[in-house]
């Protein structure tokens, strides 16, 4: 797939309203559900997770184009849940290496909360 001006806009439509729907669902799931418990990230990350799965087996059947694919996936997708593409690719990696996809998650669950942690400690520290 090359990177043309096309398959930008795409993108960038694409997250346009992947990022809307996100906070509505979000913001409707938390009020309505009245809870600690982020119920809102969690239906978009696990309905974003669903429908980067059929739509990788709709592609596998179906000519799409390059364009379609990179507005619904990366841009929509990548901007309704990033969490969508880490669980493609740890589907397609299992049937790789168990070794390989358990490592990934391993390292994408806790390394990400590592990071996020670290980052919010030093510019806690740095501006106090």
């Amino acid at each position: 797939m090359t990177l043309s001006w096309q398959t930008i806009l795409a993108v960038g439509c694409g997250g346009f309203f992947g990022a809307i729907s996100r906070v509505y669902i979000t913001h409707s799931m938390n009020v309505s559900m009245k809870s600690e418990f982020p119920w809102g990230v969690l239906t978009v990350n696990v309905v974003g997770s669903f429908i980067i799965g059929v739509l990788f087996a709709i592609f596998l059947h179906y000519t799409v184009s390059d364009t379609l694919k990179s507005f619904l996936t990366t841009g929509f997708l990548g901007a309704f849940t990033t969490y969508s593409t880490f669980a493609i690719e740890s589907y397609f990696l299992l049937n790789t290496s168990i070794f390989l996809a358990a490592t990934s998650m391993f390292l994408n669950l806790f390394g990400t909360i590592v990071a996020a942690g670290g980052g919010y400690k030093l510019i806690h520290f740095l501006l106090r």
